[in-house]
């Protein structure tokens, strides 16, 4: 009896059994490759076919980059280094690679400037796109543009002192009048800010530029990637709110508000950019003053912003659409006037719906940038396709320049992706 109830006493496992590896077809490359290259035999072929192309184009163009050449003075050493053989002419970038990132004009001893000026660019960005930061650091933010200004076109300081001073005074009265009346406190500090630029504008002495501290550098001067970007950080920057203006205009009740935003919108997405460029070339200095000289920089970011907040006030429109009815008797039951609903309800949720439609007009704009480039503005493609392709040098040389434009162009879009990307997922837009 004793041997039996002995044996009969379960066994209770003191230490657990240390875990094993999962099989290797289950996990790893092969599970990977499996799961998304070969699940079925229709994604097999296409897996096939695809390798197949790629294959096809880097045996042609792997043998042309790695035999490249980075150190002749022309495309004809270029040629003569060969021998007849396959390889590119990469000596355009490593001589012309100023031309290329600043222009022909900008002069070199000031490099360093615009150089700064984008590096504090990121600096000053940081604190909008990642909101995790303090927000004592939007105080940069909000200096940026004056410091950006000053550092790429030099001269008086007093200029954007006096822009900085507008739009300080612009805010006061904003802030003093908005409890009272949106309406009256927004043209109240726009009429504030054009008081005081044109005051300021007046006292500035004309030979101000002659005793700066910094060279100044006219807009004229300005080329290369460098201008490409200027244009696309500046007209994206503007046309955010002006496109949020008239998403909201375009649903007033106010018949004449809502009218002149729906005509400007339609007129501007019915015309080609390019030609918008052409009237900013030409015919917009005549709704100025006769003598005011109005830069063609200021003049090109007028058209660009406007053609972008165009189409950023329709995406926008599509946000506030598919916000539910609840959302706005949510506000009125709360108390909240027109203005306190818009900023603390309706546009917090519209602006999330439509992230990736702002960010595909981010990147449409920035592409667009090159456009300038037919009213002889001279940025990248306008460097490649002016001064560089027009020297007896490198007269010839297409893809090593082009490739690298595409280059500078992919990489900055590809980060704008990214980021939206991320941005949607941290602010969880599905609305699960």
């Amino acid at each position: 009896m004793s041997d039996t109830h002995e044996h009969s006493v379960s066994f209770v496992r003191t230490e657990s059994i240390a875990e094993r590896d999962p099989p290797y077809a289950a996990s790893g490359p092969v599970k990977w490759m499996r799961d998304n290259l070969f699940a079925t035999p229709a994604n097999s072929v296409l897996t096939l076919v695809s390798l197949y192309f790629i294959y096809l184009i880097l045996t042609a163009t792997l043998p042309w980059i790695l035999n490249g050449l980075w150190n002749t003075s022309s495309l004809a050493e270029c040629r003569q280094v060969l021998d007849g053989a396959v390889g590119a002419c990469f000596s355009v970038l490593t001589e012309r690679w100023n031309q290329l990132l600043f222009g022909f004009q900008y002069p070199n001893e000031l490099y360093w400037r615009p150089t700064l000026a984008l590096v504090l660019f990121f600096v000053a960005a940081a604190p909008v796109l990642f909101f995790d930061l303090p927000r004592k650091l939007l105080i940069f933010t909000a200096l940026y543009p004056f410091i950006a200004y000053y550092l790429i076109w030099g001269g008086a300081l007093a200029v954007p002192f006096v822009a900085l001073g507008g739009c300080i005074a612009g805010g006061f009265i904003y802030q003093r009048f908005v409890a009272g009346s949106f309406a009256l406190g927004f043209f109240g500090g726009v009429v504030a800010a054009l008081v005081f630029w044109y005051v300021g504008g007046m006292l500035i002495p004309e030979n101000a530029n002659g005793t700066a501290m910094m060279t100044a550098v006219p807009s004229r001067d300005l080329g290369g990637f460098m201008l490409n970007m200027m244009l696309g950080v500046t007209c994206v920057s503007l046309s955010i709110p002006l496109g949020i203006a008239l998403a909201l205009g375009r649903q007033s009740s106010m018949p004449l508000i809502k009218w002149i935003c729906v005509v400007f919108i339609e007129f501007i997405r019915g015309v080609p950019l390019i030609t918008l460029l052409f009237v900013a070339s030409v015919m917009l200095a005549y709704f100025f003053p006769p003598e005011s000289q109005v830069d063609l920089f200021l003049r090109v970011v007028i058209m660009i912003t406007m053609f972008s907040a165009a189409y950023i006030a329709e995406v926008i429109r599509g946000g506030l659409a598919a916000l539910p009815k609840g959302q706005y008797e949510a506000a009125d039951s709360l108390g909240l006037d027109y203005p306190q609903a818009m900023r603390l309800i309706i546009l917090p949720q519209a602006l999330k719906i439509s992230i990736p439609g702002i960010v595909n007009v981010a990147v449409g704009l920035f592409k667009d940038t090159t456009l300038v480039s037919v009213i002889s503005m001279f940025d990248l493609v306008g460097m490649i396709r002016g001064p560089i392709l027009a020297s007896t040098e490198w007269n010839g040389v297409y893809w090593e320049l082009l490739g690298f434009a595409a280059l500078l162009f992919f990489v900055v879009c590809y980060g704008i992706s990214q980021y939206s990307q991320w941005l949607e997922r941290r602010l969880a837009t599905d609305h699960r």
